[in-house]
């Protein structure tokens, strides 16, 4: 029996030990998946903030039960350690590290090489190692394949069997979860695509397979892309319909009443999400090393970046028409999440337009009923409002950034002294409300 059909073998029959390096929104559902199909999991993380909360039971991640994960500690199938040395007894190793980008604008691949170094030291014959953190086309073969590879003497595709496999989580979501979104494979060699996507098999409902790592890579960078680029159009259809007078709201669904060839995308104060912001910017820098201009890319990400300034300069318009300077002006901003009904602050547009309202001189507060503390970019600590609607009444003017569910809209909106709604979260309520000005 051959290395690779002795290790399909292992999964079919549950015995193979499960490692997760990084237990973060995408490693501890991962982990719960894999334990929940019978296998033991192990889950490595440097936190051990992480790790004992794990270990504990207790999850921290919105998309995972407290009384899920306790009943799998419990049961022993999960346990999470600091301590990498445990993946000297793993079968199989998902990373699910952050690939965040540098000021610069270049990926920060820190994490992903802290992960494999750790890791290669505890290599063996007969592992299969899944990377799952966004990452540019070539980061598997270029960077963890000789790592993980021929500087241990492990010959890929023989005793080594190394993929690639986009991480696809949506926080929030209930419909499209970890278990059933379709899984994307792509292997070194087509043997490491076999053994990773016996793998990923037991646990998930649906795995997609592709010819290369390379092509699972950029597969992950469409996504977002399409996503970036699309979001990019309806925000600056948000600002020529202002300068048109045209309401950009009733634009967007008159467009989307058509059954075929069209796609509802909605104009925002900026983007947030670890995904979106970031992993199109990927590609642009990689592209770059082949003399290769991305300019849908750069042009659209553009247009993004300044959707929080164009949102601040739209609340100075709102309050100059109701003859207040913004400048001395109590802001309260609503929703700081960068999605609605989730507790991810990561690249919130909410940060950038809270730092350009105290830039101009606005006395800011904010309330987001997930996030009772955050971390401003000028490392300033604010605590969300203990009293909403106390701080509605006092503010010169209320700023949606974040439409959560759990908002009574039409009591904020009888309360405010002027709204602006860069969400439509009011929906006809603000229309052609002159307490309202809408985005």
């Amino acid at each position: 029996m051959t290395i690779k059909e002795e290790l399909i073998g292992r999964f079919k029959t549950r015995e193979a030990r499960i490692g997760v390096l990084g237990l973060g929104y995408v490693g501890l559902p991962l982990a719960v998946i894999f334990a929940e199909a019978g296998f033991n999991v192990l889950g490595i993380d440097p936190d051990v903030r992480k790790v004992e909360s794990v270990n504990k039971g207790h999850s921290y991640i919105q998309d995972v039960p407290t009384d899920q994960l306790a009943k799998l500690v419990k049961s022993g199938k999960i346990q999470a350690s600091a301590d990498f040395s445990g993946l000297k007894d793993m079968d199989a190793v998902s990373i699910c590290v952050p690939t965040p980008l540098r000021k610069t604008g270049d990926p920060d691949m820190s994490f992903i090489l802290s992960a494999t170094e750790e890791l290669a030291n505890y290599m063996h014959p007969g592992m299969v190692v899944v990377l799952e953190s966004s990452t540019y086309p070539g980061t598997t073969r270029e960077i963890l394949l000789p790592k993980l590879g021929s500087e241990k003497g492990l010959v890929v595709g023989e005793n080594l069997f190394l993929a690639f496999s986009p991480e696809r989580v949506d926080p929030g979501r209930e419909d499209w979860t970890t278990y059933n979104t379709p899984k994307v494979v792509g292997g070194i060699t087509q043997d490491c695509c076999d053994v990773a996507t016996a793998w990923y098999e037991q646990a998930l409902k649906t795995v997609f397979t592709v010819s290369t790592a390379e092509a699972a890579e950029m597969a992950k960078l469409l996504e977002n892309t399409f996503r970036m680029i699309n979001i990019g159009l309806v925000n600056e259809l948000a600002i020529m319909c202002e300068r048109l007078g045209v309401d950009v709201w009733e634009v967007i669904d008159a467009a989307a009443s058509k059954p075929f060839g069209f796609m509802k995308f909605t104009p925002g104060p900026g983007l947030g999400g670890h995904c979106i912001p970031i992993d199109p910017l990927y590609l642009s820098w990689k592209m770059k090393s082949f003399n290769y201009n991305a300019r849908f890319i750069e042009l659209a990400s553009e247009i993004n970046t300044n959707m929080p300034r164009y949102t601040v300069s739209r609340v100075m318009d709102a309050l100059n028409d109701h003859g207040k300077a913004l400048k001395g002006s109590t802001c309260l901003v609503l929703g700081a999440a960068y999605k609605p009904n989730i507790d991810d602050i990561r690249e919130s547009p909410a940060l950038d337009v809270i730092g350009l309202l105290k830039n101009k001189g606005a006395k800011v507060s904010y309330h987001d009923p997930y996030i009772p503390s955050l971390l401003t970019h000028e490392n300033e600590r604010m605590e969300s409002v203990p009293d909403l609607m106390a701080a509605v009444r006092e503010a010169d003017c209320v700023v949606i950034i974040t439409n959560h569910k759990d908002y009574d809209y039409p009591a904020i909106l009888e309360a405010a002294n002027l709204v602006f709604d860069s969400r439509n979260a009011l929906g006809k309520m603000g229309k052609n409300n002159p307490k309202v000005a809408r985005l």
